[in-house]
C-alpha cells in the first residue's frame, strides 16, 4: 500500500496495524522529498518488535503512479531476518552466514547506489549463493547525488551497505531498457571502478563530448553535464542480449566521467540513445515477462533517471507496465539507482536505465 505521510510515528502506527503471521518482514519504501525521521521510526519499530528493512529512494511506485514524498509499505513471508552487509566502500566486505535454502526463493538486495564496490559485492554475494536464488532489487539514494544514510534494518540506517532478505516466494523475471547503439564499440582503456578515466587512449570527456554535440547539437558542459549526458549512456556488449547500460552521472576537473556502477578496464562501449516509445515498450516488454502467471505481487526497480529522461511520459511507461500484467495484481517498487536482478535468470548483475520486474508467485 501507499501511505502519503512523512511522519515517523505515523508510519509505524500504519505498521503495526498490517496483518502479519509468524516469519513476515516488512517492506518499507520512502521517497526522498520531506522524508520522515528514519531513527525515531526505527527505535520505534524496535520497540514494537517488529522486522523490518528498506530505503530511501528518489520517488515510490505503487500502481501505476510515481510518488516522491510517503512511503510504500508491504508485507513479505520472509525465511529469516534481513542481513545487513556493511562496509562496501572497501574491497574487505564479508558477507554473513546465510541461512540454508533447500529451495529457490527470492533474494531481495538493496544496495546503496552510490557505494564504490557494488560490483565487487555482487560477485561475492554470487559465489556464495550461486543460482540457488533468483535475485532481485536496486541501488537506494538520493537524486542530488550525495551520498548519505539510505538503507536500514533493526541494526540502524546506514550508507555504503547493502541488504539482503531471503523471500519465501518464487520470482519471475523481466530485465528490459530499450535504449539503442548511438556508436561504437570504444574502447575503454583506464578506468578504476566506477570512473572512466580514458575512451580509446584519450580523455574520457572529450572523447565522450565530441560524440554526445555532433548527434543532438547541444553543448555538454561540466557544469550541467547531467541534463544532456541522460540521453546518452554507455551500454557494455553481452552477447545475445541488450546491453549492460552505465549511466554516465557527472564529470570532474580531470575530465573523467562518474557512472552509476563499475566499468571494467578494457571494456568495450557503445554509446547508446533513448527514444520514449523504446523505453516505454521496453518496459512493457519486461513486465509481461515477468508476469506471465498469476502474481502474488510485482515488485518494479526502475531507474530514476529513465523517469527524468521520459518526464511526462513516465506515466506511460507505468501505464505499460499495468496494462502487461493484465492488472492482475498491484506494482509496488521505487524509483532506484541502478538495478539488481538475475539476468535471463542466470548471472547477477548491477544495471543502470533499466527496468526490473518481479513477479513474487
Amino acid at each position: 500500500m501507499y501511505f502519503p505521510t512523512t511522519d515517523a510515528k505515523e508510519i509505524v502506527e500504519i505498521v503495526c496495524h498490517m496483518e502479519r503471521k509468524d516469519g513476515d518482514v516488512v517492506l518499507i519504501l520512502l521517497g526522498e522529498k520531506e522524508m520522515p525521521d528514519a531513527w525515531q521510526m526505527i527505535s520505534r519499530l524496535n520497540k514494537e518488535g517488529i522486522d523490518f528493512f528498506g530505503g530511501v529512494f528518489p520517488g515510490v511506485i505503487y500502481d501505476d503512479r510515481k510518488y516522491e514524498q510517503g512511503a510504500v509499505i508491504k508485507v513479505l513471508p520472509a525465511l529469516t531476518s534481513p542481513y545487513l552487509i556493511k562496509g562496501l566502500n572497501t574491497d574487505q566486505i564479508e558477507l554473513p552466514d546465510f541461512i540454508h535454502l533447500n529451495k529457490k526463493y527470492t533474494a531481495m538486495v538493496l544496495v546503496d547506489g552510490l557505494a564504490s564496490n557494488i560490483a565487487l559485492f555482487l560477485s561475492k554475494l554470487s559465489d556464495h549463493l550461486g543460482n540457488s536464488v533468483h535475485y532481485f532489487g536496486g541501488g537506494a539514494g538520493s537524486l542530488t547525488l550525495k551520498q548519505q544514510p539510505c538503507l536500514f534494518t533493526r541494526e540502524g540506517f546506514v550508507q555504503d551497505a547493502a541488504i539482503v532478505t531471503f523471500i519465501k516466494l518464487q520470482c519471475h523475471l523481466g530485465v528490459r531498457h530499450g535504449w539503442k547503439k548511438l556508436t561504437g564499440p570504444i574502447a575503454a582503456t583506464k578506468t578504476c571502478k566506477n570512473v572512466i578515466m580514458e575512451l580509446d587512449w584519450k580523455n574520457a570527456f572529450e572523447v565522450y563530448q565530441k560524440i554526445v554535440e555532433a548527434d543532438s547539437g547541444l553543448k555538454l558542459l561540466r557544469e550541467d553535464f547531467y541534463d544532456v549526458a541522460m540521453q546518452y549512456p554507455f551500454g557494455m556488449s553481452k552477447k545475445g542480449a541488450e546491453d549492460i547500460v552505465r549511466d554516465p552521472i557527472m564529470t570532474n576537473e580531470k575530465g573523467e566521467l562518474i557512472c552509476v556502477g563499475e566499468v571494467p578496464e578494457n571494456s568495450l562501449l557503445n554509446i547508446l540513445k533513448g527514444e520514449p516509445a523504446c523505453l516505454i515498450q521496453a518496459a512493457g516488454q519486461a513486465a509481461k515477462e515477468a508476469c506471465a502467471k498469476e502474481t502474488y505481487c510485482n515488485l518494479v526497480a526502475d531507474c530514476i533517471s529513465r523517469a527524468l529522461f521520459l518526464g511526462e511520459d513516465f506515466t506511460k511507461e507505468l501505464a505499460a507496465i499495468k496494462e502487461a500484467t493484465g492488472n492482475q495484481s498491484i506494482s509496488v517498487g521505487c524509483l532506484t539507482l541502478g538495478e539488481i536482478s538475475s539476468y535471463g535468470e542466470t548471472f547477477l548483475e548491477f544495471f543502470n536505465k533499466t527496468i526490473v520486474v518481479g513477479g513474487m508467485l
